[in-house]
């Protein structure tokens, strides 16, 4: 499975958003790493709580708006550049890939989310519309709490 999922064309099962910021890299992992105050940043989330330290493997709960709990487990890590979560859904999985890089000083950080399984089709039309419009209001709220 290819967990850099990026394709050329944006769909409601598969999308992302990038923004830029003067904030170190080190600031907006702080921030990305730091899973009780997700939603601080995170528009759609009620709460969110993980086991242990934020590494591979590690596992978590996400609470949406509505009150639906969901668990995550954090698949893929390269610790300071980038990770991914999968939540699983009937018959299928949401993935999010956080990642970022520094270019002449300043960091480029991306949100990048997908539906895979039998069941995407449903879950991109339930929610891809929802998280993809929600997309740059979160990273512009990363933003500015990294250049504070």
């Amino acid at each position: 499975m290819a967990l850099q999922a990026q394709e050329n064309e944006q769909s409601n099962k598969h999308f992302w958003h990038t923004s830029e910021t003067s904030a170190s890299p080190e600031k907006i992992w702080s921030i990305w790493t730091d899973v009780p105050h997700w939603k601080q940043w995170d528009s759609g989330l009620k709460d969110a709580t993980l086991e242990g330290a934020f590494t591979i493997n590690s596992k978590g709960v996400i609470t949406s708006l509505e009150g639906r709990r969901s668990k995550f487990k954090i698949i893929a890590f390269e610790k300071g550049r980038s990770y991914t979560l999968k939540t699983k859904l009937p018959l299928g999985s949401l993935y999010v890939k956080r990642y970022l890089n520094s270019d002449k000083g300043k960091t480029v950080f991306t949100h990048e989310v997908w539906f895979k399984g039998l069941t995407k089709g449903i879950f991109a039309r339930a929610f891809g519309s929802k998280f993809r419009n929600m997309l740059p209001e979160v990273l512009d709220n990363i933003k500015r709490r990294a250049e504070k």
